[in-house]
């Protein structure tokens, strides 16, 4: 790792250096744009697409670009970037990835590159990790791009919408840009966002929505029978020219395991999973299969097995007849096994939901695959879905590679900057902060048992909650989660709870996180997207002097996650633009990474201190054993999704020729449907006869009919 560290570590510097001159040339612009009126700034669009038009860069007009966008900030948000700020910017539009810490403003950042590779016409794309984020930041930066000219889109799950202020009534529209500018960092103006279909949301000059959504579009697009149902624009017309990625870490490592998929029901399967979930209720861990708790796998043993035969009626499962039964079994097990409610999936209004491991959000839409997901509907006892035919995937790797120009933001790319670079050629460069970093990183707590830290990180809360000081507590699970919160009840502890289950208030919730004696009870989902700000928001001047003064946010996490980075992005919570702050994790010995990877030895040291369970205690061993089983998971992922990508890398070979040909054919009018059937019929002369008579009976129908009969042959190839 030394080698990565030292070559990113120069290529930081070179970055940081490259963007200085472009700060030094907005600084000295910016007296000539505060003198333009409202309608002259707006003029400046014209100017600049004019500009490129004749033969001028992006490159060129960055300088003024950026000084447009940072007046038309300040006059509509009442923000003005930072010098820090316009680095960020310069960074994405070379094309890397911007390492900010939270609070520096990266959604204001994105408005720079945005705005500036907007000019072109090609489009760009702002991807967000949620619906709601891709509505609050279009809503919110909206008002930016709409003072210069440019139109914005969203995407949301089942919607889509363009930014519009007219769409209100004039009255209504003077108090809700007031209210938008005081509570932006958490409250969507949907009134501004008027319902469009997903073609023009995509036609915009800049399009916010999730990666899912894009992703799916894609593959959509490359299923379609008529030309007039694309939504996404075609690739001439600059339908991946550049693509800026909030939060990128989430985006294009923790989600890139899971690759997208369109399929269809196929019949028959649903029976045998309802029989296999009652066979495995009956199995009994370590007796009838053993759990490899590191790659969530089961292996089943023979009195296993004997048991499964006794409760099918066959003799020997592993016959011709009986082998297919062997993986409905294993599923089954396995989903018994391997994984938890309210921990993998929640169970919501009858289906069974994944939860983002990495994230804490839920998935709709999202199922596993191989009858993983059939086998938990059946444990669950919610109705078993049909198993399905895939009929298009592709990762998220291969499709963020289809964009001319790739960049990203995050608070915590530095763990992952080997993989950007070998997987997207994407360098990562930390951006200094606005203010000098104040946050105190306290070392770990770790204790015996559950119980025991559940004690102590009570005790800690009540103790910080009376002082008046705010709390942010990061749980690993919706059911730690849950379980906390019943817990903080019982002792009469005042908190809220945020979790993929309510979801919906997760704005309201984080937003009022940094009030005077609040108490918040977070999965991962409270790590990215929303800034919490000291006194609340909105909050006052004195509010925040208030909290400050107490100590500022203090986040507590209750275990150490897989990834340094969701750590990392707990942390990152409190000491927001040079705000103090502090943070801490309390472990146990009961955690799931120390109990699956912590050697024995630890737990016979641990032993021999003789203490109260509720009790915490500093051990550098003990840390340092989680640091290395963090990295040894961190590698095991790593291996994961490289193996993800290899099997697609070489069906993407195929996708690439066969979404080339459809498209041909769905968009070339008629010279493309020509050299098709020239294609098919060139060595069989009855064939071609037969064509030309087809032709001739059907008249204007025929072309439409054909291109839709060789498309269906295409995808069925």
């Amino acid at each position: 790792m030394s080698f990565w560290k030292g070559l990113f570590g120069d290529a930081n510097v070179a970055a940081l250096k490259k963007a200085r001159p472009i700060v030094a040339a907005v600084n000295a612009l910016e007296p000539d744009f505060k003198a333009l009126s409202d309608e002259a700034l707006r003029a400046k669009t014209v100017e600049f697409k004019g500009r490129l038009a004749a033969g001028e860069t992006l490159e060129g007009l960055a300088a003024e670009a950026f000084a447009a966008v940072r007046e038309a900030s300040r006059r509509t948000l009442g923000q003005r970037h930072f010098d820090v700020q316009l680095i960020g910017g310069m960074i994405l539009h070379n094309g890397d990835i911007a390492e900010m810490r939270t609070g520096e403003g990266k959604t204001l950042v994105a408005t720079l590159p945005a705005y500036l590779n907007a000019l072109s016409g090609k489009g760009v794309h702002v991807v967000t990790v949620n619906d709601y984020l891709s509505r609050r930041d279009a809503s919110w930066m909206g008002q930016i791009y709409h003072a210069l000219g440019l139109t914005v889109g969203v995407l949301n799950h089942e919607s889509s919408f363009i930014y519009d202020p007219s769409h209100v009534p004039e009255e209504l529209k003077l108090e809700e840009e007031e209210a938008q500018d005081k509570e932006g960092g958490f409250k969507v103006m949907h009134d501004f966002l008027k319902p469009c279909t997903r073609k023009e949301a995509y036609a915009a000059d800049i399009t916010y929505g999730t990666n899912n959504e894009y992703g799916f579009d894609y593959l959509r697009d490359n299923l379609e029978y008529e030309s007039a149902n694309l939504r996404q624009r075609l690739p001439q017309d600059g339908g991946y020219n550049f693509a800026i990625v909030d939060e990128i870490d989430s985006i294009l490592i923790d989600e890139a395991r899971t690759p997208l998929i369109i399929s269809a029901p196929v019949a028959d399967a649903e029976a045998l999973y309802g029989r296999f979930a009652a066979i495995a209720r009956t199995m009994v861990k370590d007796e009838d299969f053993t759990v490899d708790e590191k790659h969530k796998q089961i292996v089943m043993t023979d009195a296993g097995i004997e048991k499964a035969q006794d409760a099918l009626g066959i003799e020997n499962i592993y016959t011709d007849a009986g082998i297919k039964m062997v993986h409905h079994l294993e599923t089954a097990v396995r989903a018994k096994a391997i994984f938890e409610r309210d921990k993998d999936y929640v169970v919501k209004d009858g289906a069974v939901v994944i939860v983002d491991e990495f994230t804490g959000r839920l998935q709709p839409g999202r199922r596993w695959s191989e009858g993983l997901h059939q086998a938990i509907e059946a444990k669950e006892d919610v109705a078993v879905q049909q198993e399905s035919r895939t009929f298009a995937s592709i990762t998220f790797q291969n499709y963020f590679r289809l964009y001319g120009k790739l960049a990203g933001m995050t608070g915590t790319a530095a763990t992952s900057s080997e993989e950007f670079y070998k997987v997207y050629g994407l360098n990562t460069v930390a951006v200094p902060t606005n203010n000098p970093a104040q946050r105190l990183d306290l070392d770990d707590l770790i204790l015996q048992t559950e119980n025991g830290k559940m004690r102590a990180i009570a005790k800690r809360v009540r103790e910080l909650h009376e002082k008046g000081q705010p709390v942010l507590i990061g749980t690993v699970s919706v059911e730690k989660n849950e379980l906390l919160g019943a817990y903080f009840k019982q002792e009469g502890i005042p908190h809220e709870v945020l979790n993929a289950k309510n979801h919906e208030r997760e704005g309201e919730i984080i937003a009022q996180a940094g009030r005077k004696g609040a108490v918040t009870i977070a999965t991962n989902m409270a790590g990215r997207g929303v800034d919490i700000k000291l006194g609340g928001n909105p909050g006052t001047p004195e509010e925040y002097e208030d909290v400050k003064s107490l100590g500022s946010l203090f986040v507590l996490g209750t275990e150490r996650h897989e990834a340094r980075r969701i750590d990392n992005q707990l942390r990152g919570r409190s000491g927001r633009q040079g705000d103090p702050g502090a943070t801490q994790f309390y472990v146990s010995l009961e955690d799931s990474l120390m109990r699956v990877f912590a050697s024995d030895v630890i737990k016979r040291v641990m032993g021999t201190f003789n203490i109260p369970e509720d009790e915490p205690i500093f051990n550098s061993m003990i840390t340092r054993a989680l640091e290395k089983a963090q990295t040894r998971i961190e590698e095991i992922n790593f291996d994961a999704r490289k193996h993800v990508l290899s099997y697609d890398d070489v069906l993407n070979i195929q996708r690439q020729s066969i979404y080339a040909r459809r498209r041909a054919l769905l968009t070339g009018g008629e010279s493309a449907l020509a050299t098709e059937l020239e294609r098919l019929t060139v060595a069989d002369e009855s064939f071609a006869a037969e064509i030309a008579k087809k032709k001739e009976q059907l008249g204007d129908a025929f072309v439409p009919m054909v291109r839709r009969i060789l498309l269906q042959g295409i995808d069925f190839l």
